[in-house]
């Protein structure tokens, strides 16, 4: 049997929220060497294999084929893309590691609010000093590609091997694209963000590659984690109603916003209680309300969507 491949962060609040995301779903993770080790096995879900690897490796291990499956910030996953849409597929925002990347000058820039103004502050700039405005960043094509979309022309991109904020001060660079989650260290780098220069608002994502071999063995594994997931998602928000043989049709008639699976009632768990009551109060009681874990769909939409991709991919 083939394994998935499935790589999450090594290390740092990355990981701890990863491992956490897989807990909530009944999937734990064990390290094998100890904390130390860099492979790991998913209790629970047969046929994949576990790697920790750095962020930026993930990235490139997805756009490359070498790893199905992987957890890591989008942000890296545009960097590093040739051709996005036919290297990656995006199956789930995991709703932390959140970034936004941004274009960022000094807060003396008083007239200087957006791209626009950008530009035609680098003509002025390349009259006075016979050069392009330099653009400090760890993100080269992501900057490129925005530019290019906006028709900003008047600068020159420099590779950032430090701290990225502090290059204009340093006078290395006249601004920035960087990552920021809060602001908090361009503001203290007298840094401002332009109102039109949220460039990516980026999360990590559970992401997979279409480059890699998605044999049958790797299909089934992923639609079984997705199945999961996707069950842990659903269930979070529902209730199910159960009761006697008139309660779905009883349910039906006092809520709109009912969904009825087999012998049961589902519903939000907002609205639970109240439709309870008020089915129990109409003589169709006892009805019984239960939270659950999971709740398994017949489909599966974000593997759905999946399959077609590697379907388009193919052709």
């Amino acid at each position: 049997m083939t394994q998935l491949m499935l790589a999450i962060p090594s290390k740092g609040r990355l990981k701890e929220q990863t491992e956490a995301f897989f807990a909530d779903c009944g999937l734990k993770l064990k390290q094998v060497g100890g904390e130390r080790g860099y492979s790991a096995v998913l209790e629970g879900a047969p046929g994949i294999q576990i790697m920790l690897l750095s962020a930026s490796e993930i990235a490139k291990g997805l756009l490359d084929g070498t790893l199905h499956l992987g957890v890591t910030g989008e942000d890296l996953l545009r960097e590093h893309a040739d051709n996005f849409d036919s290297q990656v597929h995006l199956l789930r925002a995991l709703g932390f590691g959140y970034a936004d990347m941004v274009v960022a000058v000094p807060q003396s820039w008083v007239d200087v609010d957006t791209i626009e103004d950008l530009e035609d502050v680098g003509h002025a700039f390349r009259a006075r000093h016979g050069r392009r405005m330099r653009v400090a960043t760890k993100y080269l094509r992501s900057s490129r590609r925005f530019f290019a979309e906006r028709g900003l022309t008047q600068y020159r991109l420099i590779d950032s091997a430090g701290a990225t904020e502090a290059a204009p001060a340093s006078g290395t660079a006249e601004l920035i694209v960087d990552i920021t989650t809060t602001g908090a260290t361009l503001r203290a780098n007298n840094l401002k963000i332009l109102s039109d220069g949220v460039m990516l608002k980026s999360q990590a994502q559970l992401s997979a590659s279409l480059n890699a071999d998605w044999n049958e063995d790797a299909l089934a594994a992923i639609k079984n984690l997705l199945d999961i997931f996707e069950a842990r998602r659903v269930a979070r928000d529902v209730s199910v109603l159960t009761g006697g043989k008139s309660l779905r049709s009883a349910a039906a008639s006092i809520s709109d916003e009912v969904t009825l699976l087999g012998d049961s009632v589902v519903l939000s768990r907002k609205k639970a209680k109240s439709v309870a009551n008020a089915l129990s109060s109409a003589g169709f009681g006892p009805v019984s309300v239960v939270n659950p874990e999971f709740l398994f769909l017949e489909d599966n939409v974000v593997f759905g969507e999946f399959s077609r991709a590697i379907t388009r991919n193919a052709q």
